[in-house]
């Protein structure tokens, strides 16, 4: 019995020690734990803490701050892209209507509509007209007026109209084509492989413009310099902002998948409400065409009836004051309904 009360007594003295052990080892901790939850509780954070916050602080400053300058960047990059010469202009033109074509090939083209134009106006043996007086009668004069319509005006006309067939186009894609960056991106592929995958599985225009994108960007010209040559070739606010979150994200960090992500929604949500427009002024545009259509109705049912009525206008001094007063009028009338009925959007 000895011995046995001799262990127990050992045992005893042992556990005694240890937790003796374990008190002394973790006394510090707890009063430091303590003199730190009095510190929180009094208002006062910690050193550490406090240095933390601080150095988090600072560091959302400079990001800020370099984001403002890299967008004051941005607005004067914009502002001088627009400035751009005549010739420079007719190129930017051609780039973006998609026409394959030179600036001399252009002008050839110009010069032999103008000539077909004029040639049209001296076969119809036109002989002028007489305004209050003044005599529009000489035939080379308005061969020449219809030579220079046909060589600065028609060419210009139908190239703005690629254009903007074009530019509409590439809206009603863009988002779609951000929504496959983002997915590529979520999925760890490298934003050079996501442009590739739109340069091949998307349609025209878009395929050709991001085709070119991922060439400049291979050929190693730099992303801002691809973005500044993609926005040349499509100036439209939707490429505008794409560029500028890339610039950005690449120069200060941050979520590309999800900056990515709001951008496609908010192009988005600027195409349906474009729509919301268009389909609100449809009544306005509707009456305009029928408004503006009716004297030449009118005029036409005349000439067919009797057109020895109408004639009278073509053939005689008054008719003619009518008729300059009448096309003076309607493009007053045309000028501002259109003002009326489109937006800027």
């Amino acid at each position: 019995m000895s011995s046995i009360l001799i262990i127990i007594l050992v045992a005893a003295l042992a556990f005694v020690a240890t937790v003796g052990v374990g008190f002394t080892f973790t006394a510090g901790n707890d009063d430091a734990a303590k003199k730190r939850a009095r510190e929180i509780g009094a208002g006062r954070a910690p050193v550490q803490v406090s240095k933390a916050l601080g150095k988090a602080t600072e560091d959302t400053a400079k990001r800020r701050a370099k984001t403002q300058e890299m967008l004051e960047n941005l607005r004067k990059q914009d502002k001088e892209r627009r400035k751009v010469s005549a010739a420079q202009d007719i190129a930017s033109k051609l780039t973006q209507a998609g026409v394959e074509l030179s600036i001399p090939m252009f002008w050839i083209i110009s010069v032999i509509t103008g000539a077909v134009c004029a040639g049209v106006v001296w076969m119809s043996g036109a002989d002028g007209l007489v305004i209050s007086g003044i005599s529009f009668k000489s035939r080379p004069i308005l061969c020449a007026a219809a030579g220079f319509a046909g060589t600065f005006g028609l060419p210009q006309f139908v190239l703005n109209t690629m254009i903007k067939g074009r530019h509409k186009k590439m809206v009603n894609q863009f988002a779609d084509a951000l929504d496959v960056i983002v997915r590529g991106v979520k999925t760890g592929l490298p934003l050079n492989e996501c442009i590739r995958i739109i340069a091949k599985e998307s349609p025209e225009p878009l395929r050709k413009e991001f085709l070119t994108f991922a060439d400049n960007l291979a050929m190693g010209s730099g992303l801002e310099r691809a973005l500044a040559q993609l926005y040349k070739r499509m100036p439209l606010q939707e490429v505008n902002f794409f560029a500028i979150v890339l610039t950005i994200q690449s120069k200060a960090g941050g979520n590309l998948s999800e900056a990515l992500g709001n951008l496609s929604s908010v192009i988005r949500s600027r195409k349906m409400m474009r729509e919301k427009v268009n389909a609100l002024s449809s009544e306005a545009k509707a009456s305009s065409f029928i408004i503006g259509s009716l004297p030449f109705a009118v005029g036409t049912m005349v000439f067919v009836t009797t057109p020895d009525y109408i004639m009278e206008l073509f053939i005689t001094e008054t008719g003619h004051v009518i008729l300059a007063m009448a096309a003076t009028m309607m493009g007053l009338g045309i000028t501002v309904m259109r003002n009326m009925i489109n937006f800027d959007m």
